[in-house]
């Protein structure tokens, strides 16, 4: 039997808790600029989210850029400098094992942009309203 893909519903509260304390840091990092670089210094980053596995050892960070603005570029940046995220995120949340940090870009908005221009076409809007 395959086993069912984690929801947020699924998934355990520590699970969501640690997850919330490494969105917190890599944040605190971007916000504060303590990564040294130019794309990263030149661009307001969001992580809206940070997935982590069920034994703590891997957190899959998605990031979003202002506006979306240079998205690729700003997860070039970032992943290059994974190595200083991990050891500051292990560094301040004291746990078991360093997690392996990946960096992916959110499409969150991007759906969420296709439903809305879905629900303001005339075709659906008209048989939503025969309601």
């Amino acid at each position: 039997m395959a086993k069912q893909p984690a929801t947020p519903e699924t998934r355990s509260v520590r699970l969501l808790k640690v997850g919330e304390q490494v969105r917190h840091v890599i944040s605190e990092l971007l916000m504060r600029q303590e990564v040294h670089d130019d794309v990263l210094t030149a661009h307001s980053v969001s992580v809206t989210e940070v997935r982590m596995s069920p034994d703590l050892r891997h957190a899959a960070v998605y990031v979003k850029p202002l506006l979306g603005a240079d998205e690729e570029l700003v997860l070039k940046a970032l992943r290059t400098h994974t190595a200083f995220f991990q050891k500051e995120v292990a560094g301040r949340l004291r746990l078991k094992y360093a997690a392996k940090i990946r960096f992916m870009a959110d499409e969150s908005f991007d759906v969420a942009s296709k439903i809305d221009a879905l629900l303001a076409d005339p075709k659906v809007a008209r048989d939503l309203d025969q309601d």
